[in-house]
């Protein structure tokens, strides 16, 4: 047998396993969604965690971090700036780049968004997964963790 059989049947099983992570996550979010977002995507819950945790920040780095396009960050960044969420600030070092910063009322939906979030995925994985089956859901979420960091691959 020649390689590209080999190829053609690797790829067909990483197929099947790509449909079904994204069926998976895309069932998830929703699910996620529905139960306490207070009507915010997550793209923008995304940019709020980014802006927490590792402080101002330009749009672009916002866009590179998440990897999506500068418009799509500056739609969300709109639309968080319209109700509050973010502000915008100089950038001391460069007066020409304009920092994105998470506002106080940003900050205390953040923290109830993810608590109510939070309460309820650690609720479906208690009445879920069972406790021996909680070393393979943590390896998963590695994985899928690797996953989302990949890029550069030959295709």
């Amino acid at each position: 047998m020649d390689y590209t059989y080999h190829m053609k049947k690797k790829t067909g099983a990483h197929d099947a396993l790509a449909l079904q992570i994204t069926v998976a996550i895309k069932r998830l979010r929703a699910r996620l969604r529905e139960t306490a977002s207070h009507g915010m995507p997550i793209s923008q819950l995304t940019i709020l965690h980014h802006l927490r945790a590792e402080g101002p920040a330009t749009a672009a780095s916002l866009a590179e971090r998440e990897h999506v396009s500068q418009q799509a960050i500056a739609q969300n960044l709109a639309a968080l700036k319209r109700s509050g969420f973010v502000g915008m600030a100089s950038d001391k070092a460069d007066k020409r780049k304009k920092l994105v910063r998470i506002t106080a009322a940003g900050d205390r939906l953040y923290d109830s968004i993810i608590a109510s979030r939070n309460a309820w995925l650690s609720r479906a994985i208690g009445s879920t997964i069972r406790a021996k089956d909680l070393p393979a859901l943590r390896k998963g979420i590695d994985l899928l963790e690797q996953l989302s960091d990949a890029n550069g691959f030959k295709q």
